[in-house]
């Protein structure tokens, strides 16, 4: 077996895959079932039992549509086919422009991953203009006749691409909440100008962790459930604690491993490394999940701003959200909690749910938590932390367009910033792929300023301003937005969620 692979169960046949809850506490679901409810009764995640083991040599003469296809076809079998065919058929159909939806770029001693050419300009297109294929499909197989009612949480990027992927989608309707104050401009204003008859866009008093935790809350909270429920209607989830929007996540670092053979990067079998800016942790657990299947993934570098939890546990097993949190000029990476950690330690904890529960009930009550010895040396094994603040962040996007005239956003620059640093620590020389989550006129003033030291407050000057500097021009996606009528139903304090959602989806009879 290749060193490679976690200690996950493995099989190599494809049988469908049934998924447990990290806690424990919740009936395992058939993987349909499972993207459908979105997060467990318990609390938990939902994690597959099995992996399938990846046959990814087979796949170097496909398109991504293809490529996508198999991996989900591998990872949820009983997801109804005409689902995931209408899935893997977003990448070739135009949505994220002519060429590759995720092409390889080489800039200097680095690959970059672009994520960003989808309609929001983010990674998170990536999953969410599949996942509403995924999740309907899903929910007619075991939920037939109910509607949808889809609760999403974002620190700026996963708002948008949710509610443009679920916009106008028969028998779904998205709810996001983002932290008032604590997304950009362009973020806000797109999330803000979606338009559509099912789709409802809310602020939240308090930073991501807060309305994260609200939302959360809110899924758990039964009296909620039971009302909707009256009305026909079944809570799910776009955040990737959704197991469905980690299936598509996956596929992209299939993608680039066969993107880097292709362009003779690296042999058929040899390791990459991938430096990806991190803040929920789920991107880069995607590229986790990749590599237990035997994808030849070396170390993935978790790549944190001033927000530098991870970093930390990675350094010596203490999760500690007790300390000053951050607004900074990367905002998607502006959280504490990271929620999709939560799978990360029951993999490699022994897949144990009583043991989490004692984890995050002493992050609940004591806002910190410390694993064991072992624990850590299996995520040191693989993992790699590491910070940049936004002074080096600048530094980076400077340097980077000076040397190589390759534009970084300031979540990008971060990765950037850290498989540098990584391999200069380490000397490990392997070849290193910086994932790239976000076009870089998302942030045009943090950008523009970091290239000139001075740019506009006002975001749409910036934008035309940083076009005008670098010759790059701007997504399609980003122009206009200012002159867009805004919609935005409420601002909530964090306790007010649940009685909000009753009060819009489930009024009393």
């Amino acid at each position: 077996m290749p060193d490679n692979i976690a200690s996950h169960p493995l099989k190599k046949e494809i049988t469908p895959p049934s998924c447990e809850s990290t806690r424990g506490l919740a009936a395992p679901l058939g993987t349909a079932a499972a993207v459908t409810a979105g997060i467990a009764p318990d609390g938990g995640l939902y994690v597959p039992r099995s992996l399938p083991l990846l046959p990814w040599r087979e796949w170097l003469d496909l398109d991504y549509s293809a490529v996508a296809a198999r991996v989900v076809r591998l990872l949820a079998p009983d997801l109804p086919e005409a689902g995931v065919a209408a899935a893997a058929a977003v990448y070739g159909d135009g949505r994220f422009g002519p060429g590759s939806p995720a092409p390889l770029i080489e800039a200097g001693a680095l690959g970059v991953l672009e994520l960003w050419h989808g309609p929001t300009a983010a990674f998170k297109d990536m999953a969410l203009q599949a996942l509403p294929h995924l999740l309907t499909a899903a929910a007619a197989q075991v939920a037939a006749g109910r509607e949808i009612l889809i609760l999403t949480a974002t620190s700026g990027d996963t708002g948008k691409a949710a509610l443009e992927g679920f916009r106008d989608v028969p028998g779904a309707s998205v709810c996001v909440f983002y932290p008032d104050g604590g997304v950009s401009a362009v973020q806000e204003k797109q999330m803000l100008t979606t338009g559509g008859n099912n789709t409802f866009v809310a602020a939240v008093r308090g930073n991501f962790d807060v309305c994260q935790q609200a939302v959360k809350t809110a899924f758990t909270t039964e009296w909620l459930r039971e009302a909707l429920a009256e009305r026909g209607v079944l809570f799910s989830s776009a955040n990737s604690i959704n197991w469905g929007r980690l299936l598509p996540q996956i596929v992209y670092y299939i993608w680039s491993y066969l993107e880097a053979v292709r362009q003779n990067r690296v042999k058929a079998g040899a390791p990459v490394n991938f430096a990806v800016p991190t803040g929920n942790f789920g991107n880069i657990l995607a590229g986790w999940y990749a590599r237990s299947m035997g994808l030849p993934v070396g170390r993935l570098l978790c790549a944190s701003n001033r927000n530098n939890v991870l970093a930390d546990f990675f350094r010596d097993g203490v999760y500690d959200v007790n300390r000053e949190f951050f607004r900074t000029e990367s905002p998607s990476m502006d959280i504490l909690v990271s929620s999709n950690f939560e799978r990360l330690l029951f993999e490699l904890g022994g897949r144990d749910g009583e043991k989490i529960r004692r984890l995050y009930a002493d992050l609940q009550e004591k806002s910190r938590f410390q694993v064991e010895e072992s624990v850590l040396k299996a995520c040191q094994a693989v993992f790699a932390g590491g910070w940049t603040d936004e002074d080096a962040c600048r530094a980076v996007i400077r340097r980077v367009w000076r040397e190589w005239r390759y534009l970084l956003d300031p979540h990008t620059a971060i990765a950037w910033g850290m498989a540098e640093d990584y391999r200069a620590a380490s000397g490990d020389e392997t070849y290193t792929i910086v994932v790239s989550t976000a076009s870089p006129f998302k942030f045009a003033p943090a950008v523009l300023a970091a290239l000139t030291e001075t740019a506009p407050a006002e975001p749409w000057a910036a934008l035309a301003e940083l076009e005008q500097v670098t010759g790059w021009p701007a997504p399609q996606a980003l122009r206009g937005l200012d002159t867009k009528k805004e919609r935005r139903e409420a601002l909530l304090a964090p306790e007010e969620i649940a009685a909000w959602v009753s009060g819009k989806f489930a009024p009393p009879f």
